[in-house]
């Protein structure tokens, strides 16, 4: 916190300062006989009737009113990870993007819209990395009106927690009355680490999602576009360990090599034949492949409530990079045409 030679704490911060990463301290229960403080550390996202909004890394947004400042002062952004490969956001956007591609896009200035037939909402959102070219409601009625006609709804895909993320275009959205329905996080790690591991059984790689793939998959009646999805990237790999009796696979795994870059997906387990090495060894048979053709680095993406997978890729030394989140248009309809829910 920010004291002054006097020994005082100050509050340095200004509604001057919307848009700078902050670190606050606040009085949680003024009328307490006892004071009992709360430090906040974020993006300050809005400054406005005596009220703070800060949004956290994990996308969380938290109003303090501007009475229960005890002290304020911004701060550096988020330091680099000390261990794994150094990434930008942007970077790391548009290599997870490449490994979900859509089979319908279009620019809208500096933001990309994705389109797949409602296969994920990866390959069916607005990507917004730059200027839409359009002021913002402009550029939200476009990006409702393409989905619209598709008869999809309307995504735009976010991200939180990084140096060069989007706290300001999410805090607008919570405005205008976007829902936030999905947060998660992408991590990422050395892919070497990965390779080295020796678990489980035998690991049949393909370049096909096959049927035997399928029936492990979680996403059920899969159609021709989602089998596009699936097998776009610039090299994508399908990891199978075979069932017993020509039941369905054990375990199976999707990995997208781009660049330095491993992508991994679809890690999925027999649930009565979990802890047992499987989902490793799936992540090895993949991370070797990829080293082989020049990768270095590892990415996935993992949702916050996913324990197991999340215990797991701390283990195989990857760290989260950042969180993302996937905000649906409001309810009304607007000027945007019929739409419906995707798989």
């Amino acid at each position: 916190m920010e004291i002054s030679a006097a020994g005082r704490l100050e509050v340095r911060i200004t509604a001057a300062d919307v848009g700078k990463r902050v670190s606050v301290r606040r009085l949680c229960d003024p009328g307490s006989p006892t004071p009992k403080f709360t430090d906040t550390v974020g993006v300050l996202t809005s400054w406005d009737d005596g009220v703070l909004l800060i949004t956290r890394k994990d996308g969380q947004s938290v109003r303090i009113p501007e009475s229960a400042l005890v002290a304020g002062k911004t701060v550096p952004a988020a330091p680099a990870r000390r261990r794994g490969p150094a990434a930008t956001y942007e970077e790391l956007a548009r290599v997870s993007a490449r490994a979900w591609q859509p089979v319908e896009s279009e620019r809208l200035g500096a933001w990309e819209l994705r389109a797949a037939g409602g296969f994920t909402r990866r390959a069916n959102s607005a990507l917004p990395l730059g200027d839409p070219g359009l002021p913002l409601d402009a550029a939200l009625r476009a990006v409702r009106r393409w989905y619209g006609e598709r008869g999809l709804p309307a995504y735009v895909q976010t991200a939180t927690g990084a140096a060069g993320t989007q706290e300001l275009l999410c805090a607008e959205l919570e405005r205008r009355g976007w829902r936030r329905e999905v947060t998660a996080e992408l991590w990422t790690g050395a892919l070497a680490p990965v390779a080295d591991r020796a678990e489980g059984g035998e690991v049949v790689l393909s370049r096909t999602a096959d049927a035997t793939w399928l029936t492990r998959y979680q996403r059920k009646g899969v159609s021709e576009v989602a089998l596009r999805v699936l097998g776009s990237g610039p090299s994508v790999w399908f990891a199978t360990v075979p069932g017993a009796d020509d039941s369905a696979p054990a375990a199976i795994g999707r990995c997208v090599v781009d660049g330095r870059w491993a992508g991994f997906a679809a890690v999925e387990v027999d649930p009565e034949q979990r802890r047992r090495g499987l989902a490793t060894a799936v992540m090895a048979a993949l991370a070797r492949r990829a080293l082989d053709e020049g990768a270095s680095a590892a990415w996935l993406q993992v949702e916050a409530d996913n324990t197991g997978a999340r215990a797991l890729y701390a283990r195989l030394g990857f760290a989260a990079h950042h969180a993302y989140h996937h905000y649906r248009e409001p309810d009304d309809t607007g000027d945007a045409g019929p739409r419906s829910g995707p798989s």
